[in-house]
């Protein structure tokens, strides 16, 4: 399964909204805040309350984070990262009456907070601190998601146990209708394909890159067999293909248990699973034959549902717009399933302009309130 790359790098963060801003700030009204080692926040000494536009500059010969806190709980107001030596950059909010400081993360070097001041000239109600999350905050949410994925994966091996038997049946219509569960079950599992590691291209993964392409002699496992169901391969090396497969599901479940899931993973997949789905399903470009993109995108919104229950103890209370995207999930989840009727999912090339439009907002609206959950949920340095 395709992975996006590690969101909201050297942004600034508006925790307030929680949303990556990367278009030049206007020019700032205070003189700006400078950021080095020992000497954190040296100019934050009489800022003004209300709607301000702040720009911070690393004089230091080191790179380093840079949050906006409050003090007395360490909830993070704004966040740039990887402010390089010698830049600037700027960050929006409105400062409430409270009290703030800088606190700088230089690489190579511990944590610091500056000096406190307090803003009375403010408005009552400012920007939101989010209180940071660190590994064992996330450990319930990882337990819970391994032992969903566990459950999971041995579901996937009866699924694929199925289709091994349909595969060597030698019929074609049974043995298609067994790949496709198992398909789902596999998407199913959501979060968990980054802790896959080898096993992912074995079990999923796609022609892309290799010398023979579709053709190619090490490309295996589900992708494959859905190229040969629907491209009319013969059933006995489609059978050879299933037991394969089945192989390398049963030594994936049996290696599960000893591999490590990064507690980062949950928050930022729960984005891009759905980013994925945005970029190779409703593409049609992973698609082998079955036009079945439908179906996959349903099973991964489950695996979004997934990821989001694991870390919503966590998550829920620091996001006020967890509502929002637990509303849009549902709704995107009824529209995709309404293509499900009688026992046949519609392909995607059959869905009119109107519908395509419908489906493609939907999930672009949903994306946009899903990417701010792998910012509140980065395990972040305390020390």
């Amino acid at each position: 399964m395709p992975q996006a790359g590690r969101l909201a790098v050297a942004a600034v963060l508006t925790v307030a909204a929680m949303a990556a801003c990367s278009s030049p700030a206007p020019t700032p009204r205070d003189p700006g805040i400078q950021v080095a080692r020992g000497r954190c926040g040296v100019g934050w000494d009489r800022p003004q309350g209300g709607d301000q536009t702040i720009e911070v500059h690393n004089t230091d010969s080191v790179t380093m984070e840079v949050e906006l806190v409050d003090p007395a709980s360490h909830g993070i107001y704004q966040e740039i990262e990887s402010l390089a030596p010698g830049t600037s950059r700027s960050f929006h909010l409105v400062l409430g009456n409270g009290t703030y400081a800088f606190t700088c993360l230089p690489d190579g070097a511990d944590l610091e907070t500056g000096p406190s001041v307090t803003i009375k000239d403010g408005p009552a109600k400012g920007a939101t601190a989010v209180t940071p999350v660190d590994e064992n905050t996330l450990a319930p949410a990882v337990k819970t998601y391994r032992a969903h994925v566990a459950a999971g994966l041995a579901r996937l091996g009866g699924n694929v146990g199925s289709l091994r038997t349909a595969l060597g049946s030698g019929d074609r219509s049974r043995s298609q209708k067994a790949w496709l569960v198992a398909q789902l079950a596999y998407n199913r599992l959501g979060a968990a394909y980054d802790t896959f590691g080898d096993s992912a291209d074995a079990i999923d993964g796609m022609p892309d890159g290799l010398p023979g392409g579709v053709h190619d002699k090490d490309w295996t496992g589900l992708r494959r067999i859905e190229y040969g169901l629907w491209h009319n391969e013969s059933m006995p090396a489609l059978a050879a293909l299933g037991s394969r497969l089945s192989s390398d599901v049963a030594s994936l479940h049996g290696e599960f248990d000893k591999e490590r899931t990064d507690p980062n993973d949950l928050p930022l997949r729960s984005h891009e699973i759905l980013e994925n789905t945005l970029q190779f399903e409703l593409s049609g470009t992973e698609d082998q034959g079955a036009h079945a993109e439908l179906a996959v995108m349903s099973a991964n919104l489950d695996g979004t549902r997934m990821v989001l229950d694991a870390i919503a103890p966590e998550i829920q209370p620091r996001y006020p717009a967890w509502p929002t995207v637990q509303s849009e999930l549902a709704g995107l989840k009824k529209l995709v399933d309404s293509y499900h009727k009688g026992g046949r999912w519609a392909p995607l090339q059959s869905l009119s302009t109107h519908d395509r439009e419908e489906l493609d907002g939907k999930l672009g609206r949903l994306l946009e309130d899903l990417a701010p959950i792998a910012a509140i949920g980065e395990v972040r340095r305390t020390q």
